[in-house]
């Protein structure tokens, strides 16, 4: 949500329909098969936005900079509508739209749970990917009721016969009635009103109950302090009811209670089976945690709602500001997205190389990559990443277990057991000729295949990945093997028994931390030439040679020497002795000898962003 909107306020409209009106619904959706602009489609034809007030902007929803340039959707939005439909009632519809990237299933999670049911967008060129699978298992496991709409269809490319069967097939929902759309166009999207009308259920709640409400979603604004969304399963909420947070014990005086459609709106109360929004001067988005569920404090439920599973982090790195000045900028931005993001975390910690920073825990590559641009943009910072690393578990040989996020706190070697790695379940789907080469990438990364199926001309393969290995470049290498064509989705099973070994990267004899990193031993050599080749080709001569060397403990597996600069101390010798050129040249070497004992190497930025980059 944008905080910006805090300070806009409109007068709401009168209406009030009884439960059996209202319709709660999400779109899910592979990324890129039109969520946000059906999202769009259907706040237009209902009067949410005037014309006016929609052209020249798409994707409505779509708040941030970041997601209307990458065009996909990073933060879930609500957003109430108004319909009245062919038998003449009118309707009350709350629209979630979710984002379709695997690293913010937690986000569609939130929004599925405060859903009766779900429009399934598939693309009709593109068909069933490894996102509407996953999307559209979890609304099934939220009982939802699923509506299937096919959009595209008026492209050339479009197949909406071959996709109705690839649904049934693969998700094994019947879609002969599926609904035809072009979201761009308009087309078809009434049709998608009326479905939502007749096929989806209502809510239910009992009107006259204690207050019981689930938190959805809660986000800082600058005018307002925190403003918590939420669903009213039973009960009322009304401005000046004094509700408690039942997870964390807090209880706040309600001071504002409305909707968006998408505009802020007041109202006087939500009642049951209503999506909106509550202010109450809360000042920590800490004390609003997603899943929670809000009482009435001076007649509390008994029982709270089943929550959400909080987002755990998967990948770890850190963030170190270039310049040392800007520490606390840093700092204090961190703080901030934090506000907004809860399943971003932080912790100090300080490098040898880098100096003050960061460890920051993520949900994966595509959040970590966001959360960067985002602290470089809105708060004007310039950051390097160290190597993303995953959670390993470490059993010493004392019978004590330990998890490591960070290579450099891993233990002496003689005091490990045994290290177990997380392993992921990973669906790709990908066109039947880029097949071999997918299978190859999966086998390079240690995988094993556990099924492989066809879908139409589309193969769909399920493999046992290391998350290790999937943090680092996998999913851009994917991409290119498939031309952009396969689409990939995972989820964590378990922790493995793997022979991990820490391997560093030794500058002038220097071990350098920030480059630190557990490999398989299989593929330590590989990684460590890789590396060193990059940092001789990235780090500037210095007047003395520099020797880079990739060790794993006291063996050196892998070794390039950064030639010395020479200065031509014979220039002014003219003619002479050659014992005279010869007793220069040894008191220069004498020189650089003692050079490299104390000379200090300057390593650039752009070397350790590229090592970190390096492709194994």
């Amino acid at each position: 949500m944008v905080a910006a909107r805090g300070c806009e306020w409109y007068p709401a409209p009168m209406t009030t329909v009884p439960i059996s009106n209202i319709r709660n619904f999400s779109i899910v959706a592979h990324i890129d098969h039109g969520k946000s602009t059906l999202a769009d489609r259907l706040i237009q034809m209902t009067g949410g936005l005037s014309d006016r007030e929609m052209a020249g902007k798409e994707q409505v929803l779509d708040s941030m900079d970041i997601e209307r340039e990458r065009g996909i959707t990073i933060k879930a939005q609500t957003v109430r509508l108004q319909y009245r439909a062919k038998d003449g009632k009118d309707y009350i519809f709350n629209l979630m739209d979710t984002p379709g990237h695997v690293d913010f299933a937690y986000e569609v999670s939130r929004s599925l749970a405060a859903c009766e049911g779900s429009l399934l967008v598939v693309d009709a060129s593109q068909g069933v990917e490894a996102q509407t699978l996953a999307n559209v298992y979890q609304a099934l496991d939220n009982n939802h009721e699923i509506v299937p709409v096919l959009n595209k269809v008026d492209l050339p490319a479009a197949e909406p016969e071959k996709v109705k069967q690839q649904i049934e097939d693969v998700i094994g929902i019947d879609a002969s009635d599926a609904v035809m759309i072009s979201a761009k166009t308009g087309l078809g999207v009434p049709d998608v009103l009326e479905a939502i009308v007749t096929r989806l259920p209502p809510p239910k709640g009992d009107r006259d109950a204690t207050l019981k409400a689930l938190l959805v979603d809660s986000w800082y604004d600058v005018y307002l302090g925190v403003v918590v969304l939420v669903r009213i399963v039973d009960g009322t909420m009304k401005k000046g009811q004094r509700v408690r947070m039942m997870g964390t014990g807090a209880a706040y005086d309600v001071e504002r209670v409305g909707f968006f459609t998408p505009k802020m709106q007041q109202v006087e109360e939500l009642g049951p089976g209503e999506i909106g929004f509550i202010t109450a001067a809360i000042k920590e988005v800490a004390d609003t945690r997603v899943g929670d569920t809000i009482t009435d404090d001076r007649k509390p439920v008994a029982e709270m709602l089943p929550g959400f599973k909080p987002a755990i982090p998967v990948v770890f790195c850190g963030l170190f500001p270039v310049d040392a000045d800007d520490f606390e900028t840093l700092r204090a931005a961190m703080g901030k997205l934090r506000l907004n993001d809860a399943s971003f975390s932080f912790e100090m910690e300080t490098s040898a190389a880098l100096g003050f920073g960061f460890r920051c825990g993520f949900l994966g590559l595509l959040h970590l990559e966001i959360i960067q641009e985002r602290l470089s943009r809105e708060f004007d910072l310039n950051l390097i990443a160290t190597a993303p690393s995953v959670i390993y578990k470490m059993k010493l040989t004392d019978g004590q277990e330990i998890e490591i996020h960070n290579p450099v706190d891993m233990p002496d070697v003689v005091k490990i057991a045994e290290i177990d790695e997380p392993w992921i379940e990973a669906t790709i789907m990908t066109p039947d000729e880029y097949l071999g080469s997918v299978l190859k990438l999966c086998q390079d990364r240690r995988g094993s295949q556990k099924e492989l199926t066809y879908v139409g001309s589309r193969a769909m393969v399920k493999y046992d990945l290391p998350l290790n290995e999937v943090v680092f470049d996998f999913y851009d290498r994917l991409k290119s093997v498939s031309k952009g064509y396969a689409s990939f989705d995972y989820h964590l099973t378990d922790y493995k028994p793997a022979d991990l070994v820490k391997m560093q990267i030794l500058v002038n004899a220097e071990p350098v931390d920030a480059l630190s990193m557990l490999v398989h031993r299989t593929r330590a050599e590989g990684r460590g030439r890789a590396m060193v080749e990059k940092m001789k080709e990235l780090i500037p001569p210095h007047m003395f040679q520099i020797p880079i060397q990739a060790a794993i403990g006291g063996k050196v597996i892998a070794r390039e020497t950064v030639r010395a600069l020479r200065k031509d101390v014979t220039a002014k010798c003219y003619g002479g002795d050659i014992t005279r050129k010869r007793k220069l040249l040894e008191k220069q070497k004498e020189g650089k000898k003692k050079m490299r004992q104390f000379g200090k190497v300057d390593i650039p930025q752009e070397a350790f962003i590229a090592a970190l980059k390096v492709d194994s």
